[in-house]
């Protein structure tokens, strides 16, 4: 299942998620400017590589430092490839600008960093040996998807659905059954991940849960006061939009 679109429309011009979208695509531009060896030079310095914090020897024997905090903001902005980016993109695009009115710029910003933070710590534990350098914002945006569902639970997600691979349908699913199985097929993934032999897949399954845990908790906090959303409350707008 691919989403298209949400039945929301945003309120406020997002600029928090356009700075974010923008940030991530001059990353990606320059790291395509890269030779392979410098790029993957990139993603081991830049990118979480669990083993250099859960191992400080190992860490200095690469020439890394094991005290560095600054891989957990900067892997979130590093992504392995067109698709990569892209389908990242998109989920921020389409989920980030209604979390955003919410919470107001500021808030948004800095709730996007901590769920990549919390993302990346989550993905170290669950992966303490790893010497393989995880990079992407995705652990960022299970955060917002995370806030998403239980900010906006009977959105309609516009979802395209290939059947057999060539005949693709689109089906309004609401967001919290969307999301809701988007979750479970992530910590499912995460458990199998765990008990195979070598990993499952390549992907930070944990740092998926991690994040999009941490946004349900971190939504309290973030959200603007009651007197900044009104607007929000307007149930008519819900009925006739939902």
């Amino acid at each position: 299942m691919f989403p298209i679109k949400d039945t929301i429309p945003h309120r406020e011009s997002p600029f928090a998620t356009w700075f974010l979208l923008a940030l991530n695509a001059l990353v990606f531009l320059f790291e395509l400017s890269l030779s392979p060896r410098a790029l993957q030079l990139l993603f081991f310095e830049h990118g979480i590589v669990p083993l250099r914090f859960t191992d400080p020897g190992w860490a200095l024997r690469w020439g890394l430092s094991p005290y560095n905090p600054l891989p957990l903001f900067t892997s979130m902005f590093l992504h392995g490839g067109w698709f990569h980016f892209i389908s990242n993109m998109w989920s921020l695009w389409l989920f980030g600008d209604n979390v955003e009115d919410r919470m107001g710029h500021w808030r948004f910003l800095v709730f996007y960093l901590l769920c990549g933070v919390a993302a990346g710590i989550i993905h170290i534990a669950f992966n303490p040996r790893s010497s393989i350098p995880t990079v992407g914002a995705s652990g960022a945006i299970a955060g917002v998807m995370g806030a998403y569902m239980v900010l906006f639970p009977t959105s309609r997600i516009i979802t395209l659905v290939p059947v057999f691979f060539f005949f693709p349908i689109f089906l309004e699913i609401p967001a919290v059954f969307f999301l809701g199985l988007w979750f479970l097929s992530q910590f499912f993934s995460g458990v199998f991940s765990l008990l195979a032999p070598g990993g499952f897949g390549g992907i930070a399954w944990w740092a998926h849960v991690g994040g999009f845990v941490f946004g349900i908790l971190l939504l309290p906090l973030f959200r603007r006061p009651k007197r900044y959303r009104r607007f929000f409350a307007d149930e008519w707008f819900y009925r006739n939009y939902f």
